[in-house]
């Protein structure tokens, strides 16, 4: 007689997976593909997911590094949800190319915040990960040494600024908001003049997300998170989960990379997804999970999102010419 498979529960957090921005993002390639057909380049990943990149580039995206890597083309070019620096728009501006920006809306408000400190005469203090193209694209929105980056406490005790320098900060939109708290509190106790955003810029997703994993830790004793290993949200979600308690975990990409050995002694994992991992991908590991376990699956949801993003106005008005032309 078969051995029984052992009982498993997955706790199954929600918010995850796609964001507003994200889903944006990924509708604005596939709509650019539709209308004006193949191919469509894109600079850079427009979303941090290798699934997600790999089946827009099989409907025919064209995925490059710089703009200086496209030819001469009328076909559109796409930036990517995480921004661009100013640069890039100027250089596409130059070469006549058609461009759609798929900049996050919320990443352009961190834009915006940015310029406008900037203007009023102050030095932004950014808090984020160097070389992440979120923070290339904030701090090329205005001339170079305007925004200072901060990654670390020892940034913070480092900063050598005359007492009379008018200072703001801002931050990257998918930190650790535990973290990145504990730094805004040392940058107010060391500048207590600082001017930070009407709105934080942690964007409302990896709050979210990083909220279900915090609570899902007082129940679970080993945590999924499913998202490429350059996403930042991704990785993100797997500290929270591990610094609220849960004893391991692992980022995976897909049920592929799962490793079956760890699970040793767990009896309730938590299973999230990063902000640009699509559910199709979870649905998988608990698919796997249930190949190997007695699964028993259990929702966890702490908000439910609603919010919508527009899309760039050249698609939507190219949306209305084509409805009134078929009407």
């Amino acid at each position: 007689m078969p051995n029984p498979k052992p009982p498993l529960e997955i706790l199954l957090a929600a918010p995850r997976g796609f964001c507003a921005g994200v889903e944006r993002a990924i509708e604005i390639v596939e709509l650019a593909i539709e209308r004006y057909g193949a191919p469509v380049y894109v600079r850079h990943e427009i979303v941090h997911n290798v699934f997600v990149v790999e089946r827009l580039r099989s409907l025919g995206a064209v995925f490059v590094k710089e703009l200086t890597d496209i030819p001469d083309t009328d076909q559109p070019v796409i930036f990517s949800a995480h921004g661009v620096p100013q640069s890039v728009p100027a250089m596409a501006r130059h070469r006549n190319l058609f461009f759609l920006d798929a900049t996050c809306p919320l990443v352009s408000k961190v834009h915006r915040e940015t310029i406008r400190h900037v203007a009023d005469g102050r030095i932004v203090l950014l808090i984020g990960h160097k070389h992440h193209p979120e923070v290339i694209g904030t701090m090329g929105q205005v001339e170079e040494g305007r925004v200072l980056l901060i990654e670390t406490k020892e940034d913070i005790d480092g900063l050598d600024l005359p007492d009379s320098t008018p200072l703001a900060y801002a931050t990257q939109t998918t930190l650790s908001v535990s973290e990145t708290a504990a730094m805004i509190n040392l940058l107010r106790q060391k500048f207590p003049d600082i001017v930070g955003p009407k709105k934080e810029d942690i964007c409302y997703a990896t709050t979210n997300r990083q909220r279900a994993v915090a609570e899902l830790a007082k129940q679970a004793d080993y945590i999924l998170v499913v998202g490429s290993q350059n996403s930042s949200n991704s990785k993100r979600l797997l500290e929270v989960g591990l610094e609220s308690g849960i004893a391991r975990g692992k980022l995976i990409n897909s049920a592929q990379d799962i490793d079956y050995t760890d699970f040793d002694g767990a009896k309730k994992i938590a299973l999230t997804a990063g902000a640009s991992a699509p559910d199709e991908l979870v649905m998988g590991v608990i698919n796997a999970l249930k190949e190997k376990f007695a699964v028993t699956l259990t929702h966890f949801s702490i908000a439910k999102e609603t919010i919508n993003f527009k899309l760039p106005r050249e698609l939507i008005t190219l949306e209305k010419k084509l409805s009134a032309q078929n009407s």
